[in-house]
């Protein structure tokens, strides 16, 4: 299925649509969360498919999210919003069983992935490894932003990880972690 052209605006709506603005999120509306991580990888110089990808990042629900606004099974309707290479992301960083693949990012060159829908283990690509992270990254900081409890609660532990992604982190990224996380770039 080919993508459409939706404007931004269009995007925005349609997760709307899916009720994505109905949903809570840790720090209030699921909807102003993945409009602030879309923020966030504009603001970092992030292609256009790695934004729409900020903004539909839970749309089958993640490890850390279990609600879904669509079934995995909608994968090509996701795909005509915001493009096969965006729903690509989309779709690893909700499959990610994050247990598995945080331990083994920064121990292994190119860390085994396990895909906690399927139960399968595979290696990303390289750019697909770098869009995880980096949405990794915008994802936790758009979170932590105004949030001194989620970054006592988490901070640490979120320092650690984007130490071991730093190589696999845009600079910008990496800074920003640093800022709001302490985390070393060494």
């Amino acid at each position: 299925m080919h993508k459409k052209d939706f404007e931004m605006s269009d995007k925005f709506q349609k997760l709307a649509e899916l009720g994505a603005g109905d949903f809570e999120h840790i720090d209030g509306s699921l909807i102003g969360h993945l409009n602030g991580t879309k923020g966030l990888l504009k603001q970092w110089g992030a292609t256009i498919q790695l934004q729409d990808a900020g903004l539909y990042h839970a749309a089958y629900g993640t490890a850390g999210f279990s609600q879904n606004l669509v079934s995995i099974n909608q994968r090509d309707e996701i795909a005509a919003i915001i493009g096969q290479t965006a729903e690509e992301i989309v779709y690893q960083y909700c499959a990610c069983d994050r247990e598995v693949f945080y331990s083994r990012i920064g121990q292994e060159e190119n860390p085994e992935f396990k895909d906690r829908f399927t139960g399968e283990l595979h290696n990303l690509s390289d750019s697909m490894l770098r869009y995880f992270c980096e949405l990794t990254a915008a994802n936790e900081i758009e979170i932590a932003l105004d949030n001194p409890y989620f970054i006592n609660q988490h901070g640490e532990g979120l320092g650690y990880l984007f130490t071991k992604m730093a190589p696999y982190l845009t600079e910008t990224a990496q800074e920003k972690a640093a800022g709001i996380f302490g985390v070393s770039n060494a």
